[in-house]
């Protein structure tokens, strides 16, 4: 009698990195401007969510505003500033 042992093979995805968006304070356009700027450009986003990503910028000098695939922050950070904001993308440590 044979016996066979089967090697279980470990199929755990490697998730892909994740990059965070960030929205920079600036005196150029009015807060109403910024929150309807990011509620078009990032369709996930609430109003309450944009208001606060705002007043984070505002108070602070930079906001997260989303973390998502590299893809996906490049078309966000992209956006943003094609409607005269100031963004930028780093990797999520």
């Amino acid at each position: 009698m044979s016996v066979e042992i089967l090697e279980k093979r470990s199929t755990s995805r490697k998730l892909a990195p994740q990059y965070r968006v960030l929205l920079h304070n600036d005196s150029h356009n009015s807060m109403e401007y910024v929150v309807e700027s990011l509620l078009t450009t990032v369709p996930s986003l609430t109003q309450p969510q944009a208001v606060s990503i705002m007043m984070e910028a505002h108070t602070n000098g930079v906001a997260l505003v989303i973390t998502c695939a590299q893809e996906h922050a490049e078309f966000y950070c992209e956006t943003l500033k094609n409607r005269g904001l100031t963004s930028t993308i780093e990797p999520e440590e």
